[in-house]
C-alpha cells in the first residue's frame, strides 16, 4: 500500500512522526508536510505564491507487518495543507499515486465546527476530490508533547475497517478524533455527527492603543454547544472520552433547503 502523510502543525510536530510510525506497518510513506504552522487553513491553497520551496529531509527503508522492504520518505512544503496534497499527486517527487491520505495526528480537537477550519481535514478533503480516500486524525490536546499512546494503539484496527468500508460515494472522507486520556480510559470508538456549535469572544485584546491607532489581539475563543446536540455529536463523544469517526462529504448543498426554494418562483 502507498500512504501519503500530511498534517497542519508542520513537519516538526511529534503527532506526525507518531501517525508516521503507526502507518508504516502498512506499505510505503511519504510524508509532504508544511514547513510551517498551518492551523485553520481548511483547504487553502497556495495561490498567490509566486514560488513555493519543497525540501527533501529523509529517504529510509524498513519492513511492513509483512516482512517486506518499504520506503519512507520526508519532504517539507512551504505551503497549506491541501497544496501538500496537491504537491503529492503531481510532482515527480513522490513517484507513486496514494492508495490512501491520512492526514495529522493533530495536536487538538477537529470536533463540532472546528472541522469547518481544519488543515487537517481540508488535506483529506484535498484527497476525496481527487478520487483517494482521504483521513484525518486528531487528539483532543494542544500540548505539543502530547501522549499519543491512544491512538497508537486504537488507530490501527480503526484505519483498517475504514479501508474496508464500502464508499459509494468519492466524495467522503473521515473525521477521526481521539479524547485527550489514556488509552485503559477510553471507552471505545463510536460514529457520530458534526456538532454544532459556535466560538464566541473571539479576539482578546494584548495590547491597547497607545495613540498610534494600533491595537494588538490574540484569537481564542469559547466554544459554546448549541442546545440542540445529542450524545451522538462528536464533541459529545469526545467528551466522554469516546473516539468519534464522522463521515463528511465534499457536498456541501443544503438539500432541505434546496427543496423550499424550489417552490418559490424566481
Amino acid at each position: 500500500m502507498n500512504i501519503l502523510i500530511t498534517n497542519d502543525d508542520s513537519f516538526n510536530a511529534k503527532g506526525i512522526r507518531a501517525l508516521a510510525d503507526i502507518m508504516k506497518q502498512y506499505g510505503n510513506i511519504a510524508v509532504i508536510a508544511p514547513s510551517q504552522v498551518q492551523s485553520g487553513m481548511s483547504m487553502a491553497v497556495s495561490l498567490n505564491a509566486e514560488k513555493i520551496k519543497f525540501t527533501e529531509l529523509s529517504s529510509t527503508t524498513h519492513l511492513d507487518r509483512n516482512g517486506k522492504e518499504c520506503t519512507q520518505r520526508w519532504g517539507a512544503l512551504d505551503a497549506t495543507p491541501a497544496s501538500c496534497v496537491k504537491f503529492g499527486l503531481s510532482s515527480e517527487w513522490l513517484g507513486w499515486i496514494p492508495d490512501v491520505v491520512v492526514s495529522g495526528i493533530n495536536h487538538g480537537a477537529n470536533t463540532a465546527t472546528a472541522s469547518c477550519y481544519s488543515g487537517t481535514l481540508g488535506a483529506a478533503a484535498e484527497a476525496a476530490i481527487n478520487h483517494i480516500l482521504g483521513i484525518g486524525v486528531s487528539l483532543c490536546s494542544h500540548d505539543a508533547d502530547s501522549d499519543f499512546s491512544a491512538v497508537e494503539k486504537f488507530f490501527p484496527s480503526i484505519f483498517e475497517k475504514l479501508l474496508e468500508a464500502p464508499r459509494p460515494n468519492f466524495m467522503t472522507y473521515y473525521n477521526v478524533n481521539f479524547p485527550d486520556t489514556k488509552a485503559e480510559e477510553i471507552r471505545g470508538a463510536r460514529t457520530g455527527y458534526m456538532g454544532r456549535g459556535r466560538w464566541v469572544k473571539e479576539f482578546k485584546l494584548i495590547e491597547p492603543d497607545n495613540g498610534s491607532g494600533e491595537s494588538t489581539y490574540r484569537m481564542t475563543g469559547d466554544f459554546v454547544s448549541e442546545s440542540c446536540n445529542t450524545d451522538e455529536a462528536d464533541h459529545i463523544l469526545t467528551d466522554n472520552n469516546y473516539i468519534s469517526i464522522v463521515p463528511h462529504t465534499l457536498d456541501s448543498t443544503d438539500y432541505a433547503q434546496l427543496k423550499i426554494l424550489d417552490g418559490i418562483d424566481f
